[in-house]
């Protein structure tokens, strides 16, 4: 089962900054994301919603086997691009994660110019994580359990401080 986890920040680049740090703690197996993303309420009352594009990842998975493949029969490069494009096709295909309308309206309640980073974490090693939090930011929502979110609030708090 996934928890659902959204974190305010007062701005697109500190939320980006976020996501690239969990783009790295994913590639480095520290948690399995179904999904991510940004929910930004813009100056203008507008929300808009920035998914990072899930096709690529399916792309490089897919090239892979695809090349494994193609190897075996000696058609290394023809099994990649067979394998990336069906790793694309079925990555676009999966619509999986969190609710539009729900970010929609999650998106309503920031104040304009803050930005929520939504995440749907199948499996994280919370220690490492939460050791690594370096930027400090608000839980808006979770579905973790009271332990699991009062260790995170206290990471993201402690963030934000100087002291040691």
């Amino acid at each position: 089962m996934s928890n659902l986890i959204a974190i305010a920040y007062p701005d697109m680049s500190t939320a980006q900054q976020v996501a690239a740090n969990l783009n790295e703690a994913r590639k480095g197996h520290l948690v399995e994301l179904d999904d991510l993303v940004l929910v930004e309420h813009r100056d203008n009352g507008k929300i808009k919603l920035h998914q990072p594009s899930m096709a690529s990842t399916g792309a490089l998975g897919g090239a892979a086997w695809g090349g494994l493949i193609g190897l075996l029969f000696l058609v290394p490069f023809f099994g990649m691009a067979i394998g990336a494009a069906t790793g694309a096709a079925a990555g676009a295909m999966s619509d999986v994660g969190v609710d539009d309308n729900f970010m929609k309206e999650l998106g309503e309640n920031l104040q304009p110019g803050n930005v929520a980073l939504v995440a749907l974490v199948r499996n994280a090693n919370m220690e490492k994580l939460l050791a690594d939090v370096k930027i400090p930011g608000t839980i808006i929502h979770s579905s973790l359990d009271e332990e699991s979110e009062t260790a995170l609030a206290e990471a993201l708090a402690k963030a934000g401080s100087s002291a040691p």
